[in-house]
């Protein structure tokens, strides 16, 4: 009996100083100094702190920032407040420390009673530092606001409270900050006091955070746990994060957008700063220096991932849309709108017809539905596209662009069409120059889509870094021979920079010639004819005097493929009369070979499937090595007629080539010279 009565004393204790500790939080003077009291408004907040009244001026300032105008965070709409299942999950889970660190790892992992923000529980490098992106914070939000529950804002703030206290910025003294392979951050080799700052606080994070925060203050700052005293630790580590952003930019990539876009937030949002002008006038001058640098002139992102390229399309939006809504649209001149157009114009040419996207290196396949909102959300900007209108609506209004096949030399993507509808076959390739990391080495690799599926998926990347399991998945998804592309001995390319040598549509048959020189003494050529927009042929050509075994791999999609090693074919037996027969033809002996195949939709996703490849021996005397592939839709594969391909020119004539396909009694004659 006396042990229950300590422990219900033990627990009322707990609950009531925990609660108390809420309420009786100390004012963080600080949060004065970082704010230019002369600004009108906030003659009453530099009266009362001039006076020494801490608690009076706190009171007036949150009063203030309650009650002020003209400034519009477009991620927050509180007329059409809406709260998803899912987000109301995150919402729930979170009272209970189950943070939503990443969509790969569901359920989410219990971080403890007394939220240990060092816990690991998969050595996944992306699972440890988008904890700290705190993704749960905005629906705890949303759930408040709309059930008027307190316990979400009670929790909020504790949760708030408690990071900032278990996760101070603390690198070692004199430690120099590098970025490493991935966009980490490091510290003089992670010498830092705490090692958990290189998750915590690497610049990505924290611009996360830092832009999250601004909606975070609009959500819960009707709480009565959102006091006066814990609004100036809120403004202070505000502050802070947009300090270290601006002292710790990422070099380059996707990182370096991410962080000046949120630094422009800040610098909008919360004006009041002292800092917030050169916050604002540091991220201008960096979208638009970067905008030229990270965007190739066909209007691709120069990383070359799907991806990532529309992520860059929203980051360069968003930061339009903030301006636009607050006075600032003059700070970004005619051009930048005009490339983001362009860069919208890419992600709907490396579209299939249902809205997904290729997943050439890094690239998770795109959800229809979101993709329709970046199509709203962008006709909003460019409502004179009337292309953009068409997929905002589903073709209910707009219009579809005047062509179907289209390419972007500059960046290496081509896209062969016959049309725009769900009927339409499109192969989108990729064989490009030389990109960052989330670029794979898959230069010359293609999907392709007919009739509502895709039969080629490419691979896709199912995790990014991490321990020694981690990165054997890591690996495994990025080698070249998981790629629809040529490999020497099944190597990954050492060289990725291919050329366009040939470029011809508008005629029955379109031709699409690219060389890439893969390997050291071999150089692949690739020609794909789309033969009456009905077919393809693909010519790989190996040249070169190295030796070993050249393959030519093919990943194919999920369910009943087969394949007949004997006539070097596959196929597919689905029963909606919407099939794929492939077949190879060389004129030396080939050996095919079926291989391991995955496919990842989405991170630490992946499916099995079939994967084969066509191998030929090659001598350093060999000239060439040459292959012919026909890739025909057929309602049924084992009824479908009788194919053959030949080679009409000889290995010496490396400036032209003739073959000669046939399907059924027709007989097709394509070739060209460069």
């Amino acid at each position: 009996m006396q042990k229950t009565r300590i422990t219900i004393y033990l627990t009322l204790c707990i609950l009531f100083f925990g609660c108390w500790g809420i309420y009786a939080q100390q004012i963080d003077k600080e949060a004065f100094e970082l704010i230019d009291l002369n600004r009108k408004g906030l003659e009453n907040v530099k009266a009362f702190y001039e006076e020494g009244k801490y608690q009076d001026a706190a009171s007036a300032l949150l009063t203030y920032y309650k009650s002020r105008q003209g400034i519009i965070l477009p991620d927050i709409n509180f007329n059409k407040l809406k709260i998803s299942e899912s987000e109301q999950k995150m919402a729930d889970d979170a009272l209970e420390h189950k943070l939503f660190a990443h969509k790969g790892y569901q359920p989410s992992f219990f971080y403890g009673k007394d939220i240990d923000w060092t816990y690991w529980p998969v050595k996944d490098n992306e699972l440890r530092w988008q904890l700290h992106r705190q993704k749960w914070f905005i629906p705890m939000g949303k759930a408040y606001r709309i059930s008027g529950d307190e316990k979400y804002a009670k929790e909020w703030v504790y949760q708030y409270l408690d990071w900032i206290k278990k996760n101070p910025l603390t690198p070692e003294k004199g430690a120099v900050r590098k970025t490493i392979a991935g966009g980490d951050t490091e510290y003089d080799g992670d010498k830092i006091t705490d090692d958990n700052v290189r998750y915590a606080w690497r610049p990505l994070e924290v611009s996360n955070r830092l832009q999250d925060q601004a909606a975070e203050f609009l959500l819960f700052n009707t709480s009565k746990y959102f006091t006066p005293a814990f609004f100036t630790h809120f403004l202070v580590n505000v502050h802070r994060h947009a300090v270290h952003i601006m002292n710790n930019y990422s070099k380059q990539g996707n990182h370096l957008l991410f962080e000046a876009q949120r630094i422009l937030y800040a610098g909008i949002f919360f004006p009041e700063f002292k800092d917030a002008s050169a916050w604002r006038q540091s991220a201008i001058s960096i979208l638009n220096k970067e905008i030229k640098v990270q965007v190739y002139n066909d209007g691709m992102q120069f990383e070359l991932d799907p991806h990532y390229h529309l992520a860059t399309i929203n980051i360069f939006f968003k930061a339009l849309q903030m301006a636009d809504l607050n006075g600032y649209r003059k700070e970004f001149p005619q051009e930048f709108l005009d490339t983001v157009e362009k860069m919208i114009t890419v992600t709907y040419n490396l579209s299939f017809p249902d809205y997904s996207n290729p997943m050439f290196s890094d690239a998770k396949k795109n959800d229809k539905s979101e993709m329709i909102k970046n199509y709203k959300q962008w006709m909003k900007v460019f409502p004179q596209d009337e292309a953009i209108r068409y997929f905002a609506t589903e073709g209910k209004s707009g219009k579809l662009p005047d062509y179907t096949s289209k390419a972007f030399p500059t960046s290496g993507f081509f896209v062969f069409r016959n049309g725009w509808d769900m009927g339409s076959t499109c192969m989108i390739i990729k064989a490009g120059p030389p990109a960052f990391w989330h670029c794979q080495p898959d230069n010359g690799t293609f999907e392709l889509f007919v009739k509502g599926r895709n039969f080629f998926p490419d691979s896709g990347s199912y995790v990014y870094a991490g321990d020694d399991e981690v990165m054997k998945w890591r690996n495994w998804f990025r080698q070249t021979r998981v790629h629809q592309t040529l490999t020497l001995d099944n190597r990954s390319l050492e060289k990725t920079d291919s050329k366009c040598l040939l470029w011809k549509i508008g005629e029955p048959t379109e031709v699409l010639v690219t060389e890439n020189p893969s390997y050291k003494g071999l150089k692949h050529r690739r020609s794909v004819f789309f033969v009456n927009k009905e077919f393809f042929v693909i010519v790989d050509e190996a040249f070169g005097n190295a030796q070993g075994k050249v393959g030519i791999h093919y990943e194919m999609c999920e369910g009943d493929v087969k394949t007949d090693s004997v006539m070097l074919k596959a196929y597919t037996r689905f029963k909606d009369d919407n099939n794929i027969l492939l077949q190879a033809f060389s004129d030396k002996n080939v050996i095919m070979e079926n291989e391991e195949g995955w496919v990842s939709y989405a991170y630490r996703q992946k499916s099995e499937r079939k994967a084969f490849s066509f191998n030929e021996d090659k001598k350093a005397s060999d000239h060439c090595i040459r292959f012919i592939t026909m890739i025909l839709p057929v309602k049924d594969a084992v009824k479908a007629p009788s194919i053959k391909a030949e080679f009409n020119t000889d290995f010496s004539d490396a400036k032209s080539l003739k073959i000669t396909v046939e399907v059924g009694r027709k007989k097709y004659h394509l070739g060209y010279d460069l």
